[in-house]
């Protein structure tokens, strides 16, 4: 059996080689050499995350001179990276995140998707890391009280969790696990702020079934 490719997503944006793919598919660009090799980190500024299945197209998984299909456990792990719902296969998602940034920025007319584009990559990124690592991702820090349900954060060991209503979540590539109370006080956000700003303002995301059937926390903290 081959071994995985180095294609999944963590939710700072990493890639690594694990076997199953989630919820959505993605791209930033081509990630490859000749020799289908992962080189790169990103090649693009326009993060997308879309349906594994549209329309009966396919897209290799690692050829040269061509996007790279990436892999995210929901669109809470998509957002968390610095993706955006895509324009074309999402397109209600796509309408809903880009309605929710734009009542929020005050703007008469609906914000562009090279508009959103550009506010993401401000957002996720130290400039200067094209072979970015975690250590590079930018973070914020916010009441945990004003975080929207969707929102991933980091705990005290920097491990990301999902904020739901009253608890949250720890990522793995096979789901989201043990329950625990939702923090209170300042927490440090992983999820940019352009994102945050969405889901504050409607957007719903996608989320993996076992954010959905996960027990209720069992009164840890």
């Amino acid at each position: 059996m081959p071994s995985p490719r180095r294609n999944r997503v963590d939710p700072f944006g990493d890639l690594h080689a694990v076997s199953g793919r989630g919820l959505l598919t993605g791209n930033r660009g081509c990630l490859v050499d000749d020799h289908e090799r992962v080189v790169r980190h990103h090649a693009s500024v326009l993060w997308i995350a879309c349906l594994t299945e549209f329309r009966g197209w396919r897209s290799p998984l690692a050829a040269p001179h061509h996007w790279t299909p990436i892999f995210f456990l929901d669109d809470a792990v998509a957002l968390a990276a610095g993706h955006r719902p895509c324009a074309l296969c999402r397109r209600d998602a796509y309408r809903a995140y880009r309605d929710s940034v734009t009542r929020s920025a005050g703007r008469p007319t609906p914000l562009l998707a090279s508009e959103l584009n550009l506010r993401l990559a401000a957002e996720r990124l130290r400039r200067g890391r094209g072979l970015a690592r975690a250590a590079d991702r930018i973070t914020w820090r916010a009441p945990s009280a004003d975080l929207p349900a969707g929102t991933v954060v980091l705990d005290p060991a920097r491990r990301p969790r999902l904020l739901l209503d009253n608890r949250t979540l720890q990522f793995t590539f096979d789901g989201w696990t043990d329950p625990r109370r939702r923090p209170s006080g300042v927490v440090e956000v992983l999820t940019p702020p352009t994102s945050v700003v969405a889901l504050t303002n409607g957007y719903r995301p996608l989320l993996h079934p076992t954010a959905l059937t996960a027990p209720p926390h069992d009164g840890r903290p």
